[in-house]
C-alpha cells in the first residue's frame, strides 16, 4: 500500500512533513516508455549506414516486441495502463473541440480534458505508426520490394519522429504553463499532491523482467552474428589478440 506522505526528523529534533507524492505511473509502463524511445532513436540513427544494418534491425525487432508488450499490458494490466482508458480519453476529443469552438479559448473550457485528449492523441498516433513502420522495415530488410518500399519505410520513420517531437514539445509547453515538470511521471512515477495514489502496485519485478528480456534479445542477436552488432566489435575481434588480428588482416592483404 502506498502512503501519501512521510515524516522526517532533522538534526534539531523537530518533525517536518515531507512533500506528499502520489504514484501515478507504474514501473513497467515507465520501463516500456524508455526502452521504446531508445529503440526507436537508435534504429533511426543507424538507418543510413550498411555498417550498422544488423544493429538497426535488432533495434527494430526490439521496438516491435515492446509494442507487443504494451498491447498485452494494455489488455491484461491495471486499469491505469489499459487501452480502454486511452480510447475513452481520445473519444472525449470531439466534444471538447465542439466546446472550444462554441466558447472560444477564453470561455469556460475544460483545459484538463483538452490536455488529456492531445496527449492521448500523440500516444495513440505513435502506437498506430509502429505497425506500418516495422512491417515496411521487415519487408525492406528481406528485399520484398524496390525503392518504393524503402521510401515508405523512411516516410513512416520520419512521421514517427515528428510525432515524438510534437509529443515532447507539448510536454514542455505544459511544464512551462503549469510551472511543474510534466515528465516526472515517466521519470519517478510520482507527482506532488495529497491524497491516495491512483496506482496501488508499482510492479517493479515486471519492469526488471522487461529490461532483461530486451537485453537478452540483443545479446542473442550479437551471439548469432559473426560480425556482431557494432562495427569493429565483432566476436572474432574480441576473442583474438590485437597481434593476431593484425596478422590476420595482413594475410588477407597479401592474398589480394
Amino acid at each position: 500500500m502506498n502512503t501519501s506522505h512521510s515524516i522526517e526528523l532533522p538534526a534539531n529534533g523537530n518533525a517536518t512533513a515531507s512533500v506528499p507524492r502520489r504514484l501515478v505511473t507504474d514501473a513497467p509502463t515507465r520501463m516500456f516508455h524508455w526502452l521504446f524511445a531508445l529503440s526507436f532513436m537508435g534504429a533511426y540513427l543507424t538507418a543510413e549506414s550498411e555498417h550498422w544494418r544488423l544493429l538497426h534491425v535488432t533495434l527494430g525487432y526490439t521496438f516491435a516486441g515492446l509494442f507487443g508488450f504494451r498491447l498485452l499490458y494494455g489488455l491484461f494490466g491495471p486499469r491505469q495502463s489499459g487501452l480502454g482508458l486511452l480510447w475513452r480519453k481520445l473519444g472525449a476529443g470531439p466534444s471538447w473541440l465542439r466546446s472550444l469552438r462554441a466558447t472560444g479559448p477564453f470561455g469556460n473550457v475544460n483545459w484538463r480534458q483538452g490536455q488529456n485528449f492531445v496527449m492521448t492523441f500523440f500516444i495513440v498516433l505513435m502506437l498506430a505508426l509502429v505497425i506500418p513502420l516495422t512491417l515496411s522495415g521487415y519487408a525492406t530488410y528481406n528485399e520484398w520490394g524496390g525503392d518504393w518500399l524503402e521510401e515508405t519505410h523512411e516516410f513512416f520513420a520520419n512521421t514517427f519522429l515528428i510525432a515524438v517531437a510534437a509529443h515532447l514539445g507539448f510536454i514542455a509547453l505544459l511544464s512551462l504553463l503549469r510551472r511543474q515538470n510534466q515528465a516526472l511521471p515517466m521519470l519517478t512515477g510520482r507527482l506532488p499532491g495529497a491524497g491516495p495514489s491512483p496506482v496501488q502496485h508499482n510492479r517493479l519485478w515486471l519492469a526488471v523482467v522487461l529490461l532483461f528480456a530486451a537485453l537478452a534479445f540483443g545479446a542473442g542477436q550479437w551471439q548469432s552474428s559473426p560480425r556482431g552488432l557494432i562495427p569493429g566489435m565483432d566476436r572474432g575481434s574480441v576473442l583474438n589478440t590485437p597481434g593476431a588480428g593484425a596478422t590476420h588482416h595482413r594475410g588477407h592483404d597479401d592474398d589480394d
